[in-house]
């Protein structure tokens, strides 16, 4: 595990937040769950406070911290997608239930949290040799929002 993690900070849904986020992607679990001892601005005695879960591998905290504050994109998760259905599928559940759908696969999800969905073969359209084909894949992934692979291929490729 690593020795750095991120906090989350919600208003009373840390629990469902990570419930959520580890039916995303293999290799995720809850780890554990603390409950306020007393009443106090996170909440009443009994309520959850903190989660503990894996995401993917990565450690991550979800703390009741009472006011609600709002997640800046400037600060995003990145997830790694092997394909278009991976793409689709974690795309379709984030924007799900008030996620909002952003440009070149960006998104934020129903707590506000903000995601790139972001296909492995990218960096190979973006990136290759080809300077006149990764100019095009650049043009093409600014239009779009859901990163579309054979999209990017197809002008990457000039077809």
């Amino acid at each position: 595990m690593s020795k750095i993690a991120p906090c989350l900070w919600f208003d009373g849904e840390a629990e469902d937040a990570a419930k959520f986020y580890v039916s995303l992607l293999p290799n995720s679990k809850i780890d554990t769950v603390q409950k306020n001892t007393v009443d106090s601005p996170a909440g009443k005695a009994g309520s959850v406070l903190v989660v503990t879960f894996t995401l993917a591998g990565q450690g991550f905290m979800a703390l009741n911290g009472g006011v609600r504050f709002e997640y800046t994109p400037a600060v995003s998760f990145k997830i790694d997608c092997e394909d278009q259905a991976e793409v689709d599928r974690l795309w379709d559940a984030l924007t799900a239930n008030g996620g909002e759908a952003g440009r070149c696969g960006w998104l934020k999800d129903r707590y506000g949290l903000s995601w790139q969905i972001v296909p492995t073969a990218l960096p190979k359209y973006l990136g290759g040799q080809n300077r006149e084909g990764a100019g095009r894949a650049m043009q093409a992934m600014l239009g779009m929002g859901k990163l579309d692979i054979a999209a990017l291929r197809r002008a990457y490729e000039g077809s």
